[in-house]
């Protein structure tokens, strides 16, 4: 039984790469971090990280005009490497890993916890950027592009809310979590991505193109280098995609004792 799914994970990483879903990097990350979740959790483990994958990658696909300027700000389209992977599914791998060695519930708390804050952040980014309004920065309260990280939208914390909600309930269905576990999880990952979108808006990292002067996240424009304008060069994306998973982990661990 576990060779079969083995398998299935490399014939859906596979199918990933040449559908350019993912890149070869990518491809290797996903293999390795969908055989920890299966490590932990099994075939029940990949359907809940099927669904974060699955409509991630659909949603990615899914274009509008609005959602390709967007993509303009951004320094990765919708083939993931192997960073993006990590930072989305890195984390609920070692709470599967995790669970497998100790056996404590919490593991599978913290596991569901983890994707339905990286699915409810995806849903909001995909989704939110093709509001009809602009979004509004968390820090200066003033409308910016699409796109732009740490700004909300109306839709796009819809968006999130769907995300997580997604998650928590395969959860809840697939291993009979009681309707408080369900609630937790929903509720810490719409957390997540909030706390993805304040460190989005005060330390990511953010450039501004000195040819055109277009604020982006990408370090070269116009075929030229851009200036660093706020944030830290460190905090790309992908780290505050991982900070934002990484925290509210830490925040489920500390209220815990509330399920």
């Amino acid at each position: 039984m576990t060779l079969v799914i083995v398998l299935i994970i490399l014939a859906t990483v596979i199918l990933g790469y040449f559908s350019k879903l993912l890149t070869f990097s990518g491809t290797v990350a996903a293999f390795v971090v969908g055989s920890l979740i299966t490590l932990g959790f099994g075939a029940k483990g990949l359907v809940v990280l099927g669904l974060f994958f699955g409509s991630s990658s659909l949603w990615s696909k899914v274009k509008s005009s609005k959602k390709e300027r967007a993509e303009e700000l951004l320094v990765k389209g919708s083939q993931r490497d192997w960073q993006q992977v990590i930072a989305n599914g890195g984390l609920a791998a070692i709470s599967s890993a995790l669970y497998y060695f100790t056996n404590e519930f919490f593991w599978l708390v913290g596991f569901c916890i983890c994707l339905a804050a990286s699915n409810s952040d995806t849903w909001a980014s995909e989704i939110g950027s093709m509001s009809k309004g602009r979004p509004v920065c968390v820090k200066t309260f003033k409308q910016v592009a699409r796109g732009t990280s740490g700004a909300v939208s109306l839709l796009g914390t819809f968006a999130a809310a769907a995300g997580s909600f997604l998650i928590a309930f395969g959860a809840f269905t697939l291993f009979h979590l009681q309707v408080n576990e369900f609630l937790f999880i929903f509720i810490l990952g719409f957390c997540g991505n909030l706390i993805d979108t304040l460190l989005g808006a005060f330390v990511q990292a953010g450039y501004q193109c000195s040819h055109c002067g277009l604020k982006t996240e990408k370090k070269i424009h116009c075929g030229q280098p851009t200036k660093l304008i706020k944030g830290y060069t460190i905090l790309n994306n992908d780290v505050v995609n991982f900070l934002s998973v990484f925290f509210i982990l830490i925040i489920s661990m500390l209220l815990g004792k509330a399920i």
